[in-house]
């Protein structure tokens, strides 16, 4: 503590906040000024010196450089995956596909600033399907993770779904499945998915499709892979995602449908497997495809084919498309076989008049939870609903609800799947659903 001397004349005095002071003011030896009575210097010397305040003053110094805010880290997704993905991106933007540039003679679209506009006019439906196309890459990611022989169907199915829901915050008709999950084995090219009750296991030997969707307002990604443990398989779903990364390249404004179909054909019929000693060509399974996709709705009316010959509409600017290949050691066509799972009401049924009672009430079930998006039976099962058959088919005969049965081909066969969905930019083609596996 500093000792104060005073040394001041006696006659000398004035006035310093309102009483009388000594002049001539020394603090250890030194001279003082008289403001130094007002309180000034009393404050810094409180916070200069340590030893007189306890140590309080340093402290709090201390304490206000720990309140500092630590940077936030970002979230990151658990394992199994339970964040939901808008909680992964707080700035609501999400991240793009992979971009490829069109052809030579639309390159000028690269550049042209009308055309950047157009994109910028649409980036909200942009920022939506690239949030659906996240969720797609980290659920299929996980359920890779996990698959293996001696599941249940039902098991694997329902897990990607729950996930699904989770990670995308389901939220009625603005967000969830897009469609009932695909996971059709061997000979079954495509929708099948098992009701309920169903015991089928995935096997060793087997060769899984798995095709499944994601919507953010409508906005569909389909998309779709194909699982084999047994490497024998390898060369198959090598010949259906090169042919499917072919028919991506090959795609954009205004490129004829029947030339994309032309490059996919070529690619997947370079391939043969040999299985069990036998040796197959792969074939592209004809009267399959891939499709445009509107809001709302999985087939908006386009058909991308996978062999030569097909239609020579023209892709458009603005367009979504799912480029899906199918090959096949069989004959590579498909006919309609098995238990129906898959339903989905008709795009563009106006108002029919339906007698039964209970077909209504159904209707009323699939226009709140799903309008036009597909279902299957097990969704309807999870809302409640039963002894609904005979009120599902009276709905399918009167042409409501499209039912979707099984596609096969010859049994003893095996087909491949991979699908993308893709994006025609004004400037630009965008693969939404590419991801680092395929």
């Amino acid at each position: 503590m500093e000792r104060i001397s005073w040394n001041t004349n006696p006659n000398e005095s004035v006035k310093v906040n309102g009483k009388e002071a000594p002049v001539d003011i020394k603090l250890n030896g030194k001279d003082k000024d008289v403001e130094s009575l007002s309180g000034k210097d009393d404050e810094e010397d409180q916070h200069n010196d340590p030893v007189e305040n306890g140590g309080h003053a340093s402290t709090k110094k201390k304490k206000k450089k720990s309140k500092s805010k630590k940077q936030k880290e970002p979230v990151q997704q658990t394992d199994p995956p339970t964040i939901p993905i808008d909680m992964l991106f707080p700035s609501g933007e999400y991240p793009e596909g992979e971009i490829q540039s069109y052809k030579d003679d639309n390159l000028w679209r690269t550049t042209s600033e009308e055309k950047r506009e157009l994109e910028r006019l649409q980036k909200p439906i942009y920022n939506s399907v690239r949030r659906a196309a996240e969720v797609h890459r980290q659920v299929r990611k996980y359920v890779r993770s996990i698959l293996k022989p001696g599941m249940l169907m039902t098991d694997i199915c329902e897990t990607l779904e729950n996930t699904v829901r989770r990670l995308i915050s389901e939220n009625g008709l603005q967000a969830g499945i897009a469609f009932p999950t695909g996971c059709s084995l061997n000979w079954v090219a495509a929708h099948w998915t098992p009701n309920t009750g169903d015991k089928t296991v995935l096997e060793y030997d087997d060769v899984m499709k798995l095709d499944f969707g994601t919507h953010i307002d409508g906005y569909i990604v389909d998309c779709a892979f194909t699982v084999a443990f047994n490497p024998m398989y390898s060369p198959l779903l090598e010949a259906s995602r090169e042919a499917t990364n072919t028919g991506v390249k090959e795609s954009g404004i205004d490129v004829r449908l029947c030339d994309v179909g032309a490059a996919i054909q070529e690619v997947m019929e370079s391939y043969e497997v040999e299985i069990n000693g036998k040796v197959f060509q792969v074939k592209s399974v004809r009267n399959l495809n891939g499709h445009s996709i509107g809001p709302y709705q999985i087939h908006a009316g386009k058909s991308v084919p996978i062999v030569k010959g097909g239609e020579q509409t023209k892709m458009e600017e603005g367009e979504f498309f799912a480029i899906e290949t199918f090959g096949s050691t069989g004959k590579g066509f498909v006919r309609e076989d098995l238990e129906v799972s898959h339903y989905m009401k008709n795009f563009d049924v106006g108002h029919i008049p339906l007698r039964l009672p209970r077909a209504k009430q159904l209707l009323t079930t699939i226009n709140k939870n799903f309008s036009t998006l597909a279902f299957c039976r097990r969704y309807l099962d999870r809302l409640g609903e039963t002894k609904y058959l005979m009120a599902l088919r009276n709905l399918c005969d009167a042409g409501v609800v499209q039912p979707y049965p099984p596609l096969c081909d010859m049994k003893g066969s095996y087909v491949s799947q991979f699908e993308h969905t893709i994006l025609l930019r004004p400037t630009c083609k965008e693969v939404i659903s590419r991801g680092d596996d395929y």
